[in-house]
């Protein structure tokens, strides 16, 4: 059975998310798996699809070389009355996220002040 037999339901999956950029290639038995996904989440999809097929990652048979692309698509200006749950709500997004593209500005996700321009990650 080659690499690309086995890891065969990692690379479908790879291409169902979509993965920009992806290439896989088998070198010296070893099997490269390189590109983007969208998102964080897409990204351990692919590495909890590879520790189903090869549990605590004992053949060292892969490489993957996964980039999340950048998150950030939008931009959104507090008004009086927000709080990260209230946006990330209307966005579709967890306030975690929303507090985690902006640790620069925000120190307590409790506090964010109107006029403050915050980077909303997509999901």
């Amino acid at each position: 059975m080659s690499l690309q037999d086995k890891y065969r339901e990692l690379t479908d999956l790879a291409s169902q998310l979509e993965t920009t950029d992806l290439q896989v290639r088998e070198q010296d038995n070893v099997l490269y798996i390189d590109g983007k996904v969208k998102s964080a989440a897409e990204k351990e999809k692919l590495w909890n699809a590879y520790g189903e097929i090869d549990p605590d990652y004992r053949s060292g048979d892969v490489v993957m070389n996964i980039e999340v692309e950048e998150s950030v698509s939008r931009e959104y200006t507090v008004e009086v009355g927000d709080s990260l749950s209230k946006i990330g709500k209307a966005y579709g997004v967890s306030w975690q996220d929303i507090f985690e593209a902006n640790k620069d500005i925000i120190s307590n996700p409790d506090l964010i002040q109107p006029g403050w321009k915050l980077k909303i990650p997509t999901v």
